[in-house]
């Protein structure tokens, strides 16, 4: 009969909500129902939401976890395809890194400038409200590109 819902998110480490949110993906097949409609896993899909969960874990986003489920899949697979989606991976992450650093270096010239005194005056309010048209990289943009 397999596992529920909960009992595969407790045994994989993956939350029930993105447990159904991998299988609207494609990631998961599709679980089996109970008569009940409640939804059944296997030890195979476990393995997989496992194999997801780690994935997640080094920062690969969706799409690029899918191709890594496909060639994990594939017993012709080469294993250079994996290499070079390893590789590409670690060049998105040392961009997110610099953007990251230089968002701390801002706020740590921002954070000194401000006296901390009491006072009104706020150098950090007064660069969010007057920020250049293309200041540093948004957070939500480097979000999406790691995790699309």
């Amino acid at each position: 009969a397999g596992m529920n819902i909960g009992e595969a998110a407790k045994r994989s480490g993956v939350s029930a909500k993105m447990i159904r949110y991998y299988e609207s993906a494609g990631l998961i097949a599709k679980a089996a129902r109970s008569e009940a409609g409640y939804r059944h896993y296997a030890d195979a899909d476990l393995h997989r939401l496992r194999f997801i969960h780690r994935a997640r874990e080094l920062g690969f986003p969706v799409a690029r976890i899918a191709e890594l489920l496909s060639l994990w899949d594939n017993k012709s697979r080469s294993n250079g395809e994996v290499k070079r989606l390893a590789e590409s991976h670690i060049v998105a992450l040392n961009s997110e890194i610099a953007a990251l650093q230089s968002m701390v270096k801002t706020l740590k010239r921002l954070t000194e400038a401000c006296q901390g005194d009491g006072r009104a005056h706020c150098p950090i309010l007064e660069d969010l409200a007057h920020a250049a048209v293309a200041p540093l990289t948004p957070r939500s943009q480097l979000k999406g590109a790691r995790r699309t």
